[in-house]
């Protein structure tokens, strides 16, 4: 986070471990925003695993698109709007292994769950998931067998 500050960053809210001394031994961070974000930057290119949000702006929706496939990572990803024809369209365009629509973060078994490209190979849940324990096998039966005339 400091070095998002550091490259022009505004910080909006977090940012600091708590004070409650109940949490000073924990391993807690608030959720924290970071504002005026651009694509070069390091909060906005890595990941921090901690409940850091970054916020960037876009005009048009290829722009909105093209920033959130722009990098190595894609875990998952969510769509915010009201507008249902727009929020499939943008979900089937996202480079992200998930990606939600008005929600974030709900995980069912019944639903694959893995990332692209940087984040992740494979999956786990879902009948995909449950492929990933298989081995396919071809197997071929003529039941009609005759010369086949391939060393003539």
């Amino acid at each position: 986070m400091a070095a998002g500050l550091a490259e022009g960053a505004v910080l909006r809210c977090g940012g600091t471990r708590p004070a409650d001394p109940a949490l000073r031994d924990g391993f807690y961070y608030p959720p924290t925003v970071l504002d005026e974000c651009g694509p070069g930057m390091s909060v906005v290119r890595d990941e921090s695993f901690g409940p850091v949000l970054t916020v960037e702006r876009f005009r048009t929706e290829d722009e909105a698109v093209a920033l959130a496939n722009d990098t190595v990572y894609g875990l998952a990803g969510a769509v915010w709007t009201q507008d249902g024809e727009r929020a499939h369209r943008v979900a089937a365009r996202l480079r992200a292994g998930t990606v939600w629509i008005n929600d974030f973060h709900p995980y069912v078994p019944q639903a694959e769950w893995g990332g692209m490209k940087q984040s992740g190979f494979g999956r786990e849940l879902g009948p995909s998931g449950l492929a990933e324990y298989q081995e396919a096998k071809h197997i071929w039966r003529n039941l009609a067998p005759r010369p086949q005339g391939w060393f003539s």
